[in-house]
Parts: C-alpha cells; structure tokens; sequence
C-alpha cells in the first residue's frame, strides 16, 4: 500500500495524540513566557488551559482522520471562553498571538515526528506542506470565529456600560434629597451589578462642616441587599475582628450589623478607610472568605475635588468575580451620584438656611389679645420650589381691637422670604398708627413700589419686579364689627354660629406694586364665637380642580365641628392639601369674642372743665364695681389728664369710654401681668396731642407726660370725625410710679 502525505500526517497526528498532555504543557509553558496576561486571572488561567487542551484534540483528531480545515469542529465552548476573555478584559492582540504562538508549537511538534516516520524527503516535503495548510487553516478559522465572538461581546458590554450609565443618570439623582439619593445608587447597583450595596457619607458634610477628626465619622445612609444574597454583608453581620469591620464614633466596636443612620468608622487599614483618605477606588479579591462577598468594590464618592464618602459593592451569587471594566463602570456611576449628593447637600444647606431666615421672620407666637382665639398654620412648598413668602399677623390694637393679616409676596426663594419680612414690618408699623385697612393698604402699596425701584437699581438683583398680595382685617369686640380691605388677595371665610358659612365679598383692589389704584375696605358684622379664615391661594389652588371647588371644600371643612382651632387647622390642611403643597400655605383662623355691656362703660362729656371732676367719680365708681380699686388712684389721674386735653383743645363732642378687655387675671404664659384697662377720649377735633418737655417752673405741659408714665401704653388713633386718645393700665404695674420717678415729671 503506497504511503501518501494524508497518511503520513494522519501517522503523526495518531502518534501525538498519545503524548497530547505533554504537548499541552509545551503550549502552555509557552503561552505562559509570551502572553503573561492570559495567566494574571486565576479564573482567565484556567479558560485558557481548556482552551489550549481542547484545541490540540480537535486538530490532531481532524488530522487523524483527513479531515479538511474547515471541516474539524471546533470545541463546543470555543465562543463562550472568547467571550469570557471578553468579559476578563484580555486584550484582542493578546487573544490572536495566543492562537498563533499555540498553532507553532504544536505544528513543531507534528513536523518533528515526520521524519521518524518515512526517510523519503519529498514525501516529508508534501506532508509538511498538508500539514501546514490545514493547521494554518484551521487556525485562521477558529480564530476569526473566536474573535468576532470576542468583539462581539466586547461590543454587548460597551453597549451595556453606556446604557448603564444613561440609566444611572435618569434614575440617580431624580431629587435633592440626600437619603433618597444614595438610596437610589444602591437599589440600581443591586439591579445591575452588584448582589449587595452600601453607601456611607461623612457625617460632617451632612450638617455643614469640615470633617474635624480621624478616623472620619460616617453615617450609614444608603444599604440595599438583592433577594437571595448573603444576610452578612457589607453593611450586615461581619466579625468584630475582621479588618474592614465599622467601628462605633468612639472607636469602639458597633454591633455587627451597621444600621440605618448609624454612625460608625472604619480602621485605619482597611479598604474603605483608604479608600476616603487617598480618593482611588479599590478591587478587592475573590477570595470567598464568609461574609465579605465573592468580590467587592470599593469606590469613592467625590464631587468638586471633596469626598463626601464611600459606596462599596459586592458580589457573592455571581460566578464572575469584579474586573477592571466592573471597576471603571462603578466608578463612572459613583462620580454621577456623588455629583447629585453634592447638589442635594447644597441644597438642603441653603434650603434649611431659608427656612430659619422665614421662620425668624414670622411670628414665633401671637401676641396676648381678648378679642379673638387663634390659630394658624405654614407650610412651606414642595423641595423644589423652596421657601416663598407667604406670612400671617396678629397685631393687638388700641380699644381692644385686633388685626388680622395674612399676605403672599410672589415667587420663591430667599428673595422672596427677605421681601416678605420687609411687608411684615412695615404692616406692623402702619398698623401701630393706627390706620384704617385700605390706607394702611395704599401705604404698603407705596412700600412695594420703592422696595421695586431700589431692586431695579442692583444690577445684581434678579427679582427687581416685587408683587405681594395683602389682607388686612380688623376687628373690634365691642361692637363685633370686622373692617377688612385685600390687595389681589383671596376672599376670608367665616362661618358663623349657626354653621352658614360664606365668603365675605370684598371689594378687589389691585395686587400689591401697581400703584395708583384705590383700595376699599368692607364692615362686616361677625357675632360672637364666629369663625373668620384668611389663608393664601396655595390653600385652595391645585392641579386637580379650580379656585370655586377649593374654596367650596374650605366651607364645607371649617363648617364641621372641631375640638379647637387647632384641630380645624390640621383637619383643613389634611383634606386640601397632598402631601407636597406646590406652594406656600399660610391659614389664619379667628373665632371671635365679645366684650358685652358690663364689660363697657362710657359718658358723654360737655365741653366743661367741671366734667373733669365729674367725670373722675364716674371712673372711681366704675371700677370699684369691676373690683380694680387698686387702678382708682391711677386711672383718675389719667382720665383727669385726657378729658382736661379733649376740652381744653379739642372740640366737642367728647366721650369717656372704659373698657376691661379681662374680667379675671390671664393665665398661662400671660400669669402675673393682672387685668388690663382701657381709658379712652374721643372728641371731634383731628389735631393729635404731642408730649412736651416743661421746664422746671412750667406750670403746665406735664400732662402726657404724666400719661405716660403712668400707661403701660398709650396713643392716638384717628377717627372718621376727630380723634381718640387711649392708654393702657394695668393693676400689677405698680398703679402709681416710685417717688423717685415722680422727679421727672
């Protein structure tokens, strides 16, 4: 039988398949010296290895039987351990000089059999030359196979990573909360590429302060474990003695599982610890050890040249331990977090510094007043929007009058809050003179626009354009009549007694910083225990339904019987409101009292200095019959001083009114100050008095003076036909001055 190069290479290849271990090792060994990268990875090593075995016996089988090049099978799971290389991180060139270097080796070993075989050289020449075209051939498609299959996963994961990324960026951050935010990087770790997560912020950073000791104190913020993986993990059970174990803030070791909002540090050596001092993330090995995960990232999380803390990832369900691509990728989306708990850090600083400049601005309490109960309410809008302008008032007026004031200064913002501080005041201050609602509201008009003007002027100043909207209602227990004016603001409700409740139809008037338009104020007649609601629009305005549905909701509530004011409050706000107010909310309610009959008293005077005398017995009698015989002295002396002022220098008709605003000592926060007493005298003449400075032998001009040091307050307040002149005793104030402040007057 004549021997042929087919047969002579299948000889060869019959007697190497008895010695393909050893030709194994050969390729290794040399694979090992020229391609180290394929040996770095315990886990690449051993694909490789398989990779080779199974190779050698696919080719010598093919040679064995004659096959053709294209026609010897390549191993089942060639494409899987391309793609594994893929995953590794092995380079492309790596993966081709492998097969190249693999194919001269074992086509080195073949040939050299050859002339063991046959002594004819032109037949050694021909199998040679078969030989190597069906080892090249095999080669080149295995290896092409190999390396589309390897770029192809290469192009999956590239794909994958980028679409990673564009998630982590629409679902990482989507607030300018902290905890949601770090809480979002964990849940989308666990979803994508981690089995386990945690996230720890120094908790410095978090109330606004350079981190002032080592080791850094942390908080746990963020932890997330996917169903199934290990209870003991990075954030769980770990051992007290292990190296990456958290400690207590006091160095000492916490329990073993770190808790929500727990504070805690880590050793000085350990991963995480490194991790913050030095800013470069860490890949831990897959050493399996319990507790510790298959394989563990440990990333920073740094924004603006600042670490803010430490996210760690872990793996223990997966076969595939981290790589260097798992690394880059984890970092990529760390910095965006990072980024995010920066602005949602920055953010909460600024917001919770507005929230204390708006809550300075309001009132802390409201003032001591007899005629009205009070209650009321703020809330400020959604995170987003931040703090806004809205505000209330109640403002004790003379003749044991009240006002009420509830405002909206437009837009949000610490401008707006600062803007809403300068209308309260300046609404108290007009409010102290006196005015009645629709001139205070055309004065406060005038404050808007120069408080506009002086903005436009700052080339700084991004809100030059200021508009606020105003109630501003007054009302008077004596009479039980409410005067109220609105600029652009929504109409109060009352409610009275008998449950009708309604909407007080105010004249309109003009927002706020228009000027030039008239404002008009409405007298109402509110009987005692009614219930008046002034509140901004934010209370009745929603996505969801119009102003008119908002409103009727508002009656139908605040007609419902209720513990307290109080408890109206809340009822008010849980039913309108969702839980997030797109804007401020400022509610008011006022139930009214009455000051009756006995609790009044007034004469009408003549225009006769003999009224002045006749008129201190009618005080004297008055008060020993609401049992003040201790204010007899004091209030004679004062009621002598403004009755002799209202004849002597008004005009006539003149009116003595005494009014007690509490029958019984207040109790409470207001114990000890006693009972109050108004003495007030109204005559027709418009001309305020004014204190003056007598000299030492002036017979005259120390009446006011004597007034006031007598009053715990007095004062003018002009009327439609003159003016009335008030002051406020009171029977702890000590009814009559030291001697030695006798001296002064």
């Amino acid at each position: 039988m004549d021997v042929t190069a087919d047969s002579l290479v299948a000889r060869a290849a019959r007697e190497l398949s008895a010695d393909a271990d050893e030709l194994v090792a050969d390729v290794e060994r040399g694979l090992r010296r020229e391609v180290p990268e394929l040996w770095a990875d315990p886990e690449i090593a051993r694909v490789t290895t398989r990779n080779i075995a199974e190779h050698i016996a696919a080719a010598l089988d093919g040679l064995e039987h004659g096959v053709e090049a294209d026609r010897i099978p390549p191993p089942a799971a060639d494409l899987d351990r391309a793609r594994r290389l893929a995953r590794g991180g092995v380079s492309v060139t790596a993966v081709l000089r492998a097969h190249r270097l693999a194919q001269a080796i074992a086509l080195d070993r073949v040939l050299a059999a050859l002339p063991r075989l046959t002594s004819d050289p032109e037949l050694i020449s021909a199998a040679a030359r078969r030989l190597t075209e069906v080892a090249t051939g095999y080669v080149d498609r295995s290896s092409e196979r190999g390396v589309v299959a390897y770029q192809e996963e290469r192009d999956r994961r590239l794909r994958w990573r980028l679409s990673v990324v564009n998630d982590a960026g629409l679902r990482i951050g989507t607030t300018l909360d902290i905890a949601r935010t770090t809480q979002e990087l964990a849940d989308f770790a666990t979803e994508h590429f981690a089995d386990r997560a945690c996230v720890d912020l120094l908790d410095a950073l978090l109330h606004g302060r350079d981190p002032d000791r080592q080791p850094p104190v942390l908080r746990r913020i963020a932890q997330r474990a996917r169903t199934g993986a290990h209870t003991d993990s990075a954030y769980a059970a770990r051992r007290t003695d292990g190296p990456d174990h958290p400690r207590g803030p006091d160095g000492d070791p916490p329990p073993p599982a770190v808790a929500p909002q727990q504070l805690h540090t880590y050793p000085e050596d350990s991963p995480p610890a490194r991790v913050l001092a030095t800013g470069q993330p860490a890949r831990l090995p897959a050493d399996g050890s319990p507790g510790e995960g298959h394989s563990t990232l440990v990333v920073p999380l740094r924004a603006r040249g600042v670490t803010l803390g430490v996210a760690q990832f872990s793996r223990d369900g997966s076969p595939e331990p981290y790589d260097g691509e798992d690394l880059l990728l984890a970092q990529e989306i760390a910095t965006r977090a990072a980024v995010a708990v920066d602005n949602a850090c920055r953010y909460t600083h600024a917001r919770a510094t507005a929230l204390g400049l708006q809550r300075s601005l309001l009132p802390a309490r409201t003032p001591e007043q007899s005629a009205v109960d009070v209650a009321y309410r703020y809330l400020p809008a959604g995170d987003r929007l931040g703090v806004g302008g809205d505000w209330y008032d109640v403002i004790p007026l003379s003749g044991a009058r009240v006002a009420l004031v509830v405002g909206d200064v437009v837009g949000h913002g610490v401008h707006a809050a600062a803007t809403m501080g300068r209308l309260r005041t300046a609404v108290r201050t007009l409010a102290d003179i006196d005015l009645p609602p629709d001139e205070l509201l055309t004065h406060l008009d005038d404050v808007v626009l120069r408080l506009s003007a002086e903005a436009a002027t700052d080339p700084d100043d991004d809100a030059a354009e200021i508009g606020a909207t105003c109630l501003y209602a007054v009302y008077d227990p004596v009479s039980c009549s409410c005067i109220l004016a609105r600029a652009g603001h929504v109409l109060p409700t009352v409610v009275t007694p008998d449950g009708v409740h309604r909407a007080l139809d105010l004249p309109p008037g003009p927002p706020l910083g228009l000027g030039g338009l008239p404002f008009e104020a409405l007298e109402v007649q509110l009987p005692e225990g009614s219930l008046l609601a002034l509140y901004t629009d934010g209370l009745i305005e929603a996505r969801d339904h119009d102003v008119e549905a908002g409103l009727t909701r508002l009656r139908q509530v605040l007609a419902r019987p209720a513990r307290s004011l109080d408890a109206a409050c809340d009822t008010v706000l849980d039913t309108l409101l969702p839980e997030r107010p797109a804007d401020d909310v400022a509610l008011l309610l006022a139930r009214t009292r009455a000051l009756g009959d006995d609790r009044v008293a007034g004469w009408d005077l003549a225009a006769d200095p003999a009224e002045v005398s006749r008129a201190r017995s009618r005080v004297a009698a008055q008060l020993r019959r609401w049992g003040l015989e201790e204010l007899e002295f004091t209030a004679e002396l004062v009621v002598s001083e403004l009755v002799t002022n209202a004849i002597r220098y008004g005009r006539p008709p003149v009116h003595l009114r005494l009014v007690l605003p509490d029958p019984e000592p207040p109790a409470g926060p207001g114990a000890g100050r006693g009972r109050s007493l108004l003495c007030e005298v109204r005559d027709a003449s418009s001309t305020a008095p004014h204190q003056r400075r007598a000299r030492s032998y002036d017979e005259g001009g120390r009446g006011l003076h004597l007034v006031a040091q007598l009053a715990e307050r007095w004062g003018t307040r002009q009327t439609r036909v003159g003016k009335t002149v008030w002051a406020e005793l009171n029977d702890t104030a000590g009814a009559f001055p030291a001697f030695g402040d006798l001296s002064a007057i």
